[in-house]
């Protein structure tokens, strides 16, 4: 199965309903048009996804309905399960096993200051726990800090641990892994700045943005594997654009306004997250954004 984690994949996000609930039709409707836009697949119940402000049941529910609205179309699915706790965790990735998805991730253990040998226990743990590769998580802007490069080494090394999203600027602890780890896959988890992780021997992206933009996300990575470096920066310079637009409006919050926009209602973010401006305001704000020639060009 490890040779299919390569390529782009949509940090997908949730469906709400108007009071802030899991919306079963609008995650459906959300998934379906996220799935025609020819990316390598899906990874679900994320940071973009508010799993943060989502609980286990709800998780669970989403992966069900997604699991089947891609079940015919291809698309390789990636199980987010990292809850604060272990044994949360642990059952949504038997869930997700269950339901057939090909590949988990997990943010690491979050909520108190862990250190790097609770953090390893714990990817050794959930490793275990199911059949299916493992991506690791490097995201210290959900986390607090970094883990240690030698920490990474070794929760790289673990059983049925494939890889890791990196979701950090530290492009040099990137290249250094990768060069200490080059059996391992290697997913970037910055949009606005994919080609940097790209051309540092990146395998593919999972980003927020790939919802919206993601045929532009394919022809850069695309461009990259072609070696066409001006044609990458041509596209990189358009998702920054994008990019740019959203950190108005909140990046979750703008994100849904632009679905709406597109016609695909998938609510607003739960609370306490919410737009930092008014909602007329922040979808005036992204409709002129998504009505530039170089972006509309990707929608």
């Amino acid at each position: 199965m490890t040779e299919r984690l390569t390529g782009m994949f949509a940090a997908l996000m949730t469906g709400l309903d108007d009071s802030g609930q899991f919306d079963a039709g609008r995650q459906r409707n959300l998934t379906a048009h996220v799935l025609k836009q020819g990316l390598a697949g899906l990874y679900v119940g994320g940071s973009s996804g508010e799993s943060g402000l989502l609980d286990a049941a709800e998780l669970a529910e989403q992966q069900e309905v997604v699991a089947d609205c891609a079940k015919d179309s291809g698309a390789v699915l990636i199980a987010h399960v990292g809850m604060p706790n272990l044994r949360d965790s642990i059952r949504l990735a038997e869930r997700a096993a269950e339901l057939g998805y090909h590949a988990l991730s997990a943010l690491p253990p979050h909520s108190y200051p862990f250190s790097d040998a609770e953090i390893e226990a714990y990817y050794r743990d959930l490793a275990a726990a199911t059949d299916l590769p493992m991506i690791v998580y490097e995201v210290p802007v959900r986390t607090g800090r970094p883990i240690a490069l030698d920490a990474l080494e070794r929760i790289l090394d673990l059983p049925n641990v494939a890889g890791i999203k990196f979701s950090s600027m530290d492009l040099f602890k990137l290249s250094m892994l990768r060069r200490r780890r080059p059996n391992s896959r290697y997913f970037f988890g910055y949009d606005e700045v994919y080609l940097s992780g790209a051309v540092l021997g990146a395998d593919g992206g999972i980003g927020s943005t790939y919802n919206i933009l993601g045929r532009l996300y394919v022809a850069l990575n695309q461009a990259v594997r072609e070696g066409d470096l001006p044609r990458a920066q041509e596209l990189q310079d358009v998702s920054q654009i994008f990019v740019e637009a959203l950190l108005k409006t909140g990046v979750l919050s703008g994100l849904k306004a632009a679905f709406r926009i597109q016609g695909v209602e998938v609510g607003r973010t739960r609370a306490p997250m919410a737009l930092q401006m008014p909602d007329d305001a922040a979808e005036a704000h992204m409709r002129a954004v998504m009505d530039r020639p170089e972006v509309a060009a990707w929608l």
